[in-house]
C-alpha cells in the first residue's frame, strides 16, 4: 500500500480496529478483574515495545520534561479511558450507556480544541456533531431495548465519566506536547505511565485471579496486537497529522461498527432505527472532517 493510500484509509481503519475492543473485552472480562486484566495487557505490550524499539534502534526520550508529558498522556489515554469504560460496565452500567457517556467526547473535544489551538469549528461541523450524537444514541438505544436511566449505577456513571474526561484530555493533552515523540518508545513510555497507575489499584482493590482459558488468552492477544499496537499507534498518528476535532469525531463511528460486528460475530439484531443512527453517525462525521 502507498503512502498516500495508507494516509487516506488510517480513519476507517482505525475506527475498524478500534470498534474490535469492545468485542475482544466482551471475550476476555469474564475471565480477571478490570484493572488485572488491563495491567497483564500493559505489561505485555510494553515488552513487546521494548524489544521492537531495541531491535530498530529506535530513538528514546531523553529530556525529562517530554517523559512526563508522555507518562502523563499515557495515564489519561490508557489508564482513565480504559480504566474508567471497564471498571464502569463491572459495577454495573449497561455498556450502552457507558458508550452512550464516552461518545460526548467529539463535542466536548470541540468545545475545548477551539480555545486551546485555535482550531475553527465551522457551523457545518458543529452540526455534523450534533448529528453525530444522535445517531450513537439511536444505535444504542436499538441494540440494547433503550436506554433507561432506572436503576444505574453511581459508580458506574462516575468511572464513565473518568472515561470520557481521559480520552478527552488525552487526545489534547497528545496534540499539545506528544507531537515529536516516536511512536515505538513514547508508545512504551505512555504505557508505563498507565501501568504505574493501574497495576496499584489492582493490587489493592481486586483480587488478580485470573482463569487463563482459550477465550482469555486470545482475547488478552488480540487487545495487545491490534488493539494497544495497531489501533493506539493510528490514533497517535491521526492526532499528529489533524485538527483535535476531527479526530474525536471518528469516535462516533465506533459504536455502529461494534453493532455491526456484533451483528456478524454474535448474531445481535440490527433494526431500522439502528441502522439509521448508523447512518446519521456517518453523515456527522463526514461533515466535520470535510475541509
Amino acid at each position: 500500500m502507498s503512502s498516500a493510500l495508507f494516509t487516506k484509509a488510517m480513519p476507517a481503519l482505525f475506527v475498524l480496529l478500534w470498534s474490535t475492543g469492545f468485542i475482544g473485552a466482551k471475550y476476555g472480562l469474564p475471565y480477571a478483574e478490570p484493572f488485572t486484566f488491563l495491567s497483564i495487557r500493559f505489561v505485555l505490550i510494553i515488552s513487546l515495545l521494548a524489544a521492537l524499539a531495541l531491535a530498530a534502534r529506535a530513538p528514546w526520550p531523553r529530556q525529562p520534561r517530554q517523559i512526563v508529558h508522555l507518562l502523563v498522556s499515557g495515564t489519561l489515554v490508557h489508564a482513565a479511558y480504559l480504566g474508567g469504560v471497564f471498571a464502569a460496565i463491572h459495577h454495573g452500567l449497561p455498556s450502552g450507556m457507558a458508550a452512550l457517556l464516552v461518545g460526548l467526547q467529539p463535542i466536548l473535544t470541540a468545545l475545548v480544541a477551539g480555545p486551546l489551538f485555535g482550531e475553527e469549528i465551522r457551523v457545518r461541523q458543529w452540526l455534523g456533531l450534533l448529528l453525530g450524537l444522535v445517531g450513537v444514541t439511536l444505535v444504542l438505544a436499538a441494540r440494547n431495548g433503550g436506554l433507561s436511566v432506572d436503576g444505574l449505577s453511581w459508580a458506574g456513571i462516575g468511572f464513565a465519566l473518568v472515561a470520557l474526561l481521559g480520552i478527552t484530555a488525552g487526545t489534547l493533552y497528545q496534540k499539545r506536547f506528544g507531537q515529536g515523540m516516536d511512536l515505538r518508545t513514547g508508545s512504551l513510555v505512555q504505557y508505563v505511565g498507565a501501568l504505574l497507575v493501574l497495576l496499584p489499584v489492582a493490587m489493592t482493590t481486586e483480587t488478580m485471579r485470573v482463569h487463563w482459558s482459550l477465550d482469555f488468552v486470545l482475547a488478552l492477544l488480540w487487545l495487545v496486537l491490534v488493539l494497544s499496537l495497531g489501533a493506539i499507534t493510528l490514533l497517535m498518528m491521526l492526532i499528529r497529522s489533524g485538527e483535535a476535532a476531527r479526530v474525536a469525531s471518528l469516535f462516533y463511528l465506533v459504536p455502529p461498527v461494534t453493532a455491526g460486528l456484533a451483528w456478524l460475530l454474535f448474531d445481535e439484531t440490527l433494526s431500522p432505527i439502528g441502522l439509521a443512527g448508523m447512518a446519521l453517525a456517518a453523515l456527522g462525521v463526514a461533515l466535520v472532517i470535510r475541509r
